[in-house]
């Protein structure tokens, strides 16, 4: 199905998909096999807060929209916390307006005691962090980046300190890779399950996080998949 391809460090080519095709995994892999977002959520919010690990540093700024690419900067927010990174969590609206999955991780940082605040304004007040996430659009991104997200993206890049995007790059389209009104600038970025064919040709680190979907997902899709992870949960692909 899928011709552009990456290529892990061990040299295991991977497909690169487009938005549509990576819709289809997610509705295989719930509705058909019966994985729940949730636990694919967590898995790919622990692997993004190691790659915050290895960027180093004790603070950390999660940016965050809805859906399950804003689901992933909470649960990482969380994993972060519970690893003794102060975390700052800056939501995209207010938290009511939360849905689904990410309204559920939103709730579990609040038992935590981990706040959360919201629109552009608190980004831009958020003194020096060791690392900033990138948690706000995912693949779904469909026409310019409207506001408030815009204005997030805006100030998510006067920071100074290094940027990690979950998934895609908010701003960028992950079919076309074209950067639709302003985009993040990150220093890496940790994409799910496959990468995304707007990822190709881009300069900063790409790593894929395992994120539990199974070859039998990609089977009954006609993606041509072979393991690329081995015994680990995340590789860097080189496009």
């Amino acid at each position: 199905m899928t011709t552009e391809r990456f290529r892990t460090s061990a040299g295991v080519d991977v497909p690169a998909v487009t938005a549509e095709t990576m819709r289809r995994v997610d509705r295989v892999a719930v509705d058909d096999v019966g994985i729940e977002l949730l636990q694919m959520m967590e898995n790919a919010g622990r692997t993004l807060a190691a790659r915050v690990f290895d960027v180093g540093g004790s603070s950390a700024l999660v940016v965050a929209g809805n859906g399950g690419n804003g689901g992933g900067g909470l649960a990482c927010a969380r994993h972060l916390a519970n690893h003794d990174v102060d975390v700052s969590v800056v939501l995209d609206r207010a938290p009511e307006e939360l849905t689904g999955a990410a309204a559920r991780q939103h709730r579990i940082l609040r038992e935590m005691g981990v706040s959360s605040q919201v629109g552009p304004e608190p980004v831009s007040e958020t003194g020096p962090v060791d690392v900033v996430v990138d948690a706000l659009i995912g693949y779904g991104l469909a026409g310019r980046v409207r506001e408030p997200a815009e204005a997030l993206i805006r100030e998510t890049n006067r920071h100074d300190a290094p940027v990690i995007s979950l998934d895609v790059p908010s701003g960028i389209d992950a079919t076309t890779g074209e950067t639709l009104g302003d985009a993040v600038r990150p220093d890496r970025t940790v994409t799910l399950a496959l990468p995304k064919t707007g990822l190709e040709g881009r300069a900063e680190p790409l790593f894929l996080a395992d994120i539990g979907i199974p070859r039998a997902v990609y089977d009954r899709l006609d993606i041509e998949y072979e393991n690329p992870f081995g015994r680990g949960f995340w590789v860097e692909l080189r496009s």
